[in-house]
């Protein structure tokens, strides 16, 4: 039996992983629990404890990298637009429009599916079931590469389907020839968010950050090489895109094995039949998942769209408040996914009164990032304005809606923390449907009516939809994760691994 190979079923921590796991706070993997002199008291009998004072330290630690990496992917897409700018006008409302159409038909699916292995991961890490982390990944990256297969036959047609859709023709054949090009990095960027899961589950956020600290910087280059050296023009920008996205999990493949050996402890090896068996749990929890990112995602996008019947001012300042919105989620985004990431770990183990305490101090953290992001929008919205544009009536209008913007913000915070903390109990399927319900049975019809309807609030009403229904849903979601049975989120962790 000693010489055994590990199985999916096997407990490589003994007795739920209590005994290694103390050991793991002293000696291992101290990313987990803090510094081992401080940490390691907070273990009592059986069952883990923790503080408000660790659980913010962890939270800290585990944020900043996070953080990084999600600015520095994002930087992607805006060299693409900028280099679109500097090839045409023609070119920079292609590009727009090839982003959006690949966030809401692609990317957004592929980052639904893969949070999914925040709960199987995480949880199976403080379960002291290692390997079983690697087999989840390697599921999640044969099951995107099936569903690329729909999503490619989507992009493949795009030339038509923009053309019948969007008025600008030679735009919408444009974007088209974009998504067909950057259908080969599409899988890439789906294995990438599906193996930094990988790293995250045991603690270590700085791998995915030293891939982009790398594959950044190339992607200016490929732009500038393919665009402008050899003159392959918007193609170029495409293909950038796609070396760039293909590049990400080589070098993430490539730091794990020669810096980071440490992390293969949780890589059982290739196992193709394995990885191509009990799909039922990853499904169960990514199709919710989906629904969850689709559902946010193609709302505001929605509402960018219903912004261009308004007026060149409103569309002009919609941009601009929409840019700043997606700047500013890169503050709670990361910082929920690391939230996540140890939450899972503690269900996992089975720590509830660690588990507990961890809830609340993250819910305290999340109000704090809540009234720091609205602070700040509403008291530089006029730095803000000067920043993006000269003209006064967009400038006018950016700062009347600033205010209701920043108030969204807030509740996207505490919402951000609410996914992440459902994924960490396995009950996305919570998050999924009370994001379908509350956007488009509620905030966008009430964005609608105060719009277009009788009150006529022109894009302040707009953006008090979404703003009063992401409060609805960060309360429905609060209240959900105190009256849940989270005992029984940890019986169905250890059946789902044994």
């Amino acid at each position: 039996m000693a010489g055994r190979r590990p199985s999916e079923t096997s407990a490589l921590l003994n007795e739920h992983g209590i005994d290694d796991f103390r050991k793991s706070i002293d000696q291992v993997d101290q990313r987990l629990y803090g510094t081992a002199a401080e940490e390691a008291s907070l273990v009592k009998g059986p069952e883990l404890e923790t503080t408000w004072r660790a659980e913010t330290a962890i939270l800290a630690r585990y944020s900043g990298p996070l953080m990084l990496t999600y600015v520095l992917q994002y930087s992607f897409s805006l060299v693409t637009v900028f280099v679109a700018g500097r090839l045409g006008t023609r070119e920079l409302g292609a590009a727009s429009l090839a982003t959006m159409t690949a966030n809401i038909t692609g990317l957004c699916v592929y980052e639904g599916l893969s949070t999914s292995l925040d709960t199987l991961t995480s949880q199976a890490y403080g379960n002291g079931k290692k390997q079983l982390v690697g087999l989840h990944v390697q599921r999640m990256c044969i099951l995107v590469c099936v569903v690329t297969i729909p999503i490619g036959a989507v992009w493949i047609c795009c030339p038509w389907i923009l053309s019948a859709i969007v008025p600008e023709t030679d735009t919408a054949i444009l974007a088209g020839t974009f998504m067909r090009i950057y259908l080969l990095g599409g899988p890439g960027w789906a294995i990438f968010e599906a193996g930094k899961r990988l790293c995250q589950a045991q603690g270590d956020f700085t791998a995915s950050l030293a891939v982009v600290l790398v594959c950044a910087p190339l992607n200016i280059l490929w732009n500038w090489l393919l665009v402008f050296h050899f003159n392959l023009g918007f193609a170029g920008a495409a293909w950038a895109v796609v070396i760039s996205n293909n590049l990400q999990p080589i070098v993430l493949a490539l730091y794990v094995a020669f810096v980071a050996p440490s992390n293969l402890e949780c890589w059982p090896g290739l196992d193709f039949r394995r990885a191509c068996q009990n799909w039922g749990p990853m499904v169960r929890l990514a199709i919710p998942g989906v629904l969850m990112t689709f559902s946010e995602w193609f709302a505001f996008d929605v509402l960018t769209i219903a912004a261009g019947y308004l007026s060149e001012p409103d569309l002009a300042a919609q941009s601009v408040l929409m840019t700043i919105v997606v700047l500013m989620y890169h503050i709670p985004f990361p910082i929920s996914i690391a939230a996540s990431t140890r939450f899972g770990n503690l269900i996992g183990y089975g720590a509830l009164d660690a588990a507990r305490t961890a809830w609340k101090t993250h819910y305290l953290i999340f109000v704090c990032i809540g009234i720091f992001d609205v602070t700040l929008l509403t008291s530089c919205r006029h730095v803000i304005a000067d920043i993006f544009t000269t003209d006064s009536a967009v400038k006018s209008i950016i700062t009347a809606v600033m205010p209701i913007t920043a108030a969204a913000q807030f509740f996207d915070a505490l919402l951000a923390l609410s996914n992440a903390l459902l994924r960490g109990l396995g009950r996305q399927k919570i998050g999924g449907w009370v994001n379908l319900g509350v956007y488009y049975l509620f905030a966008l019809p009430l964005s609608f009516f105060l719009c277009f309807g009788p009150p006529r609030m022109g894009l302040s009403g707009m953006w008090i939809g979404p703003s009063t229904g992401l409060g609805c849903a960060a309360i429905i979601m609060a209240v959900y994760m105190r009256l849940a049975d989270w005992q029984r989120a940890v019986d169905d962790a250890r059946a789902r691994e044994e």
